[in-house]
């Protein structure tokens, strides 16, 4: 595994505050949160961005990484009113750290568009 943030999160190298863990997925709460509910939902393997994704190699993990954030959704109760995913890809597209992550992102109204 690489040395990135989210890779020392998952070996616990450095501290999280993760709210929901299986063996293939780990999901903890943005440090820098841009809504009341910011939650960074990654895969356990190390992807790093989505044009890196395999679709036939990576597809039951992909469905992992959206079953998390649907069980996220309802556990902070931000699924009824709506919330955003996020994929940001590469430098343009805002991605700061080259680990595969999904924003969960909810408990306010949504801009668009989003910047």
């Amino acid at each position: 595994m690489g040395d990135t943030i989210f890779s020392k999160i998952i070996k616990r190298e450095i501290p999280a505050d993760i709210v929901y863990e299986t063996e293939n997925v780990l999901a903890f709460r943005d440090i820098k949160p841009q809504a009341p509910v910011h939650i960074l939902i990654i895969p356990k393997i190390e992807i790093p961005k989505v044009t890196d994704i395999d679709g036939k190699q990576h597809a039951q993990l992909l469905g992992e990484l959206f079953d998390a954030a649907n069980k996220l959704a309802r556990d902070f109760k931000i699924d009824q009113d709506g919330f955003r995913l996020v994929f940001n890809c590469g430098n343009n597209g805002g991605q700061d750290v080259y680990h595969l992550h999904m924003h969960l992102l909810g408990g306010r109204q949504m801009k668009w568009p989003p910047g």
